[in-house]
């Protein structure tokens, strides 16, 4: 299991993932799960997957392969015009690796699916989030819904549904992400640290700030902390439950 978070916020974008990708009492594995691509002035794309790992190792490879505009070959991610046309090769490219799984008799909703969030912006259009599916089709984030999580979803929605804040900086969408997380590992031995976060600022058209945070990364700590003993003081100031 795994768990990516991908935010829309006025400032920009705010991706963070967790790396594990196996969990048990003596199999633990960590892989990176985001990836981005830029051409300074022109362009920002990123992405994050979960699912079955050998998917998404082979997506993001094949993705690798078409940021590079060659004659004869799939449309290239540096060369679509569009956020829009970026996400289509994305989303063909995540069903052309499942339907290939698929010959030895899977099915793309069982043992080799995958899910991509997949951000950034071209210039001259505005920062697009995407959520895509194992099927190939894919939706967008907007005012309704401004940020996308994938994997083990369920423990840190809560947190994020109620302190979101379209207008929140880039230092308060990370805290926020932060809880979130901890709660997720927290609750599910699947989801676990390092973790990566990218940051994306609106129309600056580079390389984002890009952060792993460790387990024993001094703020991680003091938010984890914090956020439980928080818990408990709020826990602790609402009225007694009467029989």
């Amino acid at each position: 299991m795994t768990y990516c978070v991908g935010m829309f916020i006025n400032r920009g974008l705010v991706f963070m993932s967790d790396t594990r990708t196996n969990a048990g009492i003596d199999n633990i594995s960590t892989f990176r799960k985001s990836q981005s691509w830029c051409e300074p002035g022109e362009r920002f794309i990123s992405v994050m997957t979960a699912g079955n790992l050998a998917t998404t190792q082979a997506v993001v490879s094949l993705l690798e392969e078409r940021t590079k505009a060659i004659e004869d070959r799939a449309p290239s991610l540096m060369a679509a015009p569009t956020m829009f046309q970026v996400a289509r090769i994305v989303a063909d490219t995540l069903k052309e690796v499942i339907a290939n799984h698929a010959q030895t008799g899977q099915r793309a909703d069982a043992a080799f699916n995958a899910t991509i969030i997949l951000g950034g912006q071209i210039k001259g259009s505005p920062p697009r989030l995407f959520l895509i599916y194992p099927e190939g089709n894919f939706i967008e984030a907007g005012e309704d819904t401004p940020f996308f999580q994938i994997g083990e979803t369920k423990y840190g929605r809560p947190i994020i549904v109620r302190a979101y804040d379209r207008d929140m900086s880039f230092e308060e969408a990370a805290k926020l992400l932060l809880v979130s997380f901890d709660s997720t590992i927290k609750a599910n031995l699947s989801v676990g640290l390092p973790l990566d976060m990218t940051v994306y600022e609106a129309d600056s058209l580079k390389p984002g700030l890009t952060r792993r945070i460790e387990a024993d990364d001094p703020y991680f700590q003091t938010i984890s902390n914090g956020w439980g003993e928080a818990l408990k003081s709020a826990l602790d100031s609402l009225p007694a439950f009467k029989f």
